[in-house]
């Protein structure tokens, strides 16, 4: 089966391993279409691999700077229901993957995006290459995906 054809993304199989590279320019702004692609690749790697297969995916950023920079607020303002239609979905998709999911944090991390990488199951991080930041949180703002900092 051929993984994609996917738009904001890159898809690369190792053996049993997939990397999936967000490749969204300029920062991987998470939008109801990118999340849905994240998912769709997601549910192409599971299907690829099969039910009994072992095997694990690594999402990590094609930007050096940027892993990704949280949601796409213009598309919050327009659309209320951009976080149930995309941000939410993926969420529950990576909480419930059948293999093994690992954010390898190639960079700066904010706002929605620290709880797409805290949905991962693991998390790797150069310590000199990029930050969590989670303005909401200094606002004493809620947000969506707060409920993912106790797995910090």
């Amino acid at each position: 089966m051929a993984l994609g054809p996917y738009t904001n993304l890159r898809v690369e199989r190792f053996d049993s391993i997939f990397v999936i590279t967000l490749a969204k320019a300029p920062e991987n702004r998470i939008n109801v279409a990118f999340a849905q692609e994240i998912i769709r690749a997601l549910r192409d790697i599971e299907s690829e691999l099969g039910p009994d297969a072992e095997g694990c995916v690594i999402t990590k950023g094609a930007d050096k700077k940027f892993w990704c920079t949280g949601l796409d607020l213009d598309e919050n303002e327009a659309n209320p229901h951009a976080n149930t239609d995309g941000f939410f979905p993926l969420l529950a998709t990576l909480l419930d993957y059948p293999f093994p999911t690992i954010a390898l944090i190639t960079g700066h991390t904010f706002g929605g995006a620290c709880p797409l990488a805290l949905a991962h199951d693991y998390r790797i991080m150069n310590s000199q290459r990029g930050f969590f930041s989670m303005p909401p949180v200094n606002l004493g703002l809620h947000f969506p995906g707060i409920g993912f900092l106790p797995r910090l």
